[in-house]
């Protein structure tokens, strides 16, 4: 009869494994993933040329067409990729292990690695379903009435491409993240 221990290394006591060195770069990976796309959206409110749409076809969807609103919504959807996608490095740093002291309540506790596992691996599923169906999936099969690819096209999935490996980074890095807090040294 196997039972599995209900306690990880890190309640213990026991050090954990270092991340693998592949962990670490696909996390910085993921970390970095984001930034184009939100670069090129915020060129695009702010009026520099993107290729693909006009700044006043992207207002139209805001009250108005305010600048500010459409500014403000293109930072918040930037500031929230960003910082779900930082949350990767947690996976292969010490604030993965411990929650930082200056974390309200929760600061210098052991973080719970089945729910840092479980969070990443539906974090994962979400962000691969979300750019590799919806976006590019969409991308692929819409009728296109030129046949060739413009520079503003380009550009575009240049900026967007990053996002394709948001998702199965994440996965591999936490499936190593796992693997490191199931281990015994």
């Amino acid at each position: 009869m196997t039972t599995s221990d209900p306690f990880p290394p890190a309640s213990r006591g026991l050090p954990i494994p270092p991340p693998p060195r592949w962990a670490v770069g696909a996390a910085h990976v993921v970390a970095w993933s984001t930034v184009p796309s939100g670069v090129w959206r915020v060129a695009l409110v702010l009026g520099v040329p993107v290729g693909v749409m006009e700044r006043e076809e992207f207002l139209v969807a805001f009250p108005h067409n305010s600048v500010l609103i459409a500014l403000t919504y293109v930072l918040l959807i930037g500031a929230v990729a960003e910082a779900t996608s930082y949350l990767t490095l947690g996976l292969v740093r010490p604030w993965g292990e411990v929650v930082p002291r200056w974390i309200p309540v929760l600061g210098g506790r052991p973080v719970d690695h089945r729910i840092a596992v479980l969070t990443a691996s539906l974090g994962a599923v979400s962000v691969t379903f979300l750019w590799w169906v919806l976006l590019f999936g969409g991308l692929l099969t819409s009728p296109s009435p030129d046949p060739g690819i413009s520079a503003g096209e380009a550009l575009f999935v240049a900026a967007y491409a990053p996002l394709l490996l948001w998702g199965p980074l994440l996965a591999a890095v936490t499936w190593s993240y796992h693997r490191r807090h199931k281990t015994r040294p």
